[in-house]
């Protein structure tokens, strides 16, 4: 049986409007014809690494050994701020050294600088390391080039500090880490970590016991569940918790029995 060919997942804050996200796409056409190309989001808010690193964490792994994902969250191009590849248990990850790459970072296999300027589209622009450096390069990853060919193996890429909850008890205190485009209050406390009674206070507020799904409570109305993530979440029905609470990142969160 042929192997399938590996595959390139684009994430960016680029939009779709200006044909950014199709460049990229044209120099991976070129490069490594008849490699798919999935479009993760264009939709992350500009600059917004942790928002990026959230969004990778949903899908990196749900592809197969072999995938290349591409992450373009980059207010820093331009700068001394490093290209980085990663390989994490056979998926791989270029981007820049701003710890967008984090959910791969965290079990990396071996982390490079990127910087053999064979590799790249040349002329090399200095706003769009997407099109000229992360393109190019995940293109030949995906076509079978070796990871150690991209430059040096580095040791101190940058890491995304993640919040941990802390437990006292029978009550355990987190936060809001992200908020989706649903509005969404998604946390940092996993789901595996809480009694079937537990009680969700957000801000003071009480939220109630954690939902099995969206439908469990009425339209507008607020509720705690564990999302697809694993994690709790506070969510309106048909709804913004965000905007009903006016509440986002860092918002503390805790669980109580």
């Amino acid at each position: 049986m042929t192997e399938p060919p590996h595959r390139i997942t684009l994430l960016t804050d680029f939009g779709t409007a200006d044909g950014y996200v199709a460049a990229m796409r044209g120099v991976i056409a070129a490069r490594a014809p008849g490699v798919p190309v999935d479009d993760a989001s264009h939709d992350i808010a500009h600059g917004d690494v942790v928002s990026g690193a959230a969004a990778l964490a949903r899908y990196c792994d749900i592809y197969p050994a072999g995938t290349v994902h591409v992450v373009v969250i980059d207010p820093g191009v331009g700068s001394a701020r490093r290209a980085i590849a990663v390989l994490a248990q056979g998926r791989f990850g270029i981007g820049p050294d701003n710890g967008v790459l984090e959910p791969l970072l965290a079990r990396a296999d071996t982390v490079h600088e990127v910087n053999d300027e064979a590799l790249f589209r040349h002329p090399v622009s200095a706003t769009f390391h997407g099109r000229d450096i992360f393109a190019p390069v995940a293109a030949y990853l995906a076509a079978g080039g070796l990871i150690e060919a991209v430059g040096p193996r580095i040791g101190d890429a940058i890491r995304l500090e993640w919040p941990a909850p802390e437990r006292d008890g029978d009550r355990i205190t987190g936060e809001v880490v992200h908020v989706d485009r649903f509005g969404n209050l998604i946390t940092n406390i996993s789901g595996n970590e809480i009694a079937d009674a537990a009680e969700v206070v957000i801000a003071e507020r009480r939220i109630g016991n954690v939902r099995r799904a969206y439908a469990d409570a009425e339209p507008g109305q607020l509720l705690a569940l564990i999302g697809s993530s694993g994690v709790i979440e506070i969510a309106v029905r048909q709804g913004s918790a965000s905007a009903v609470l006016g509440l986002g990142r860092g918002a503390v969160v805790e669980v109580v029995g």
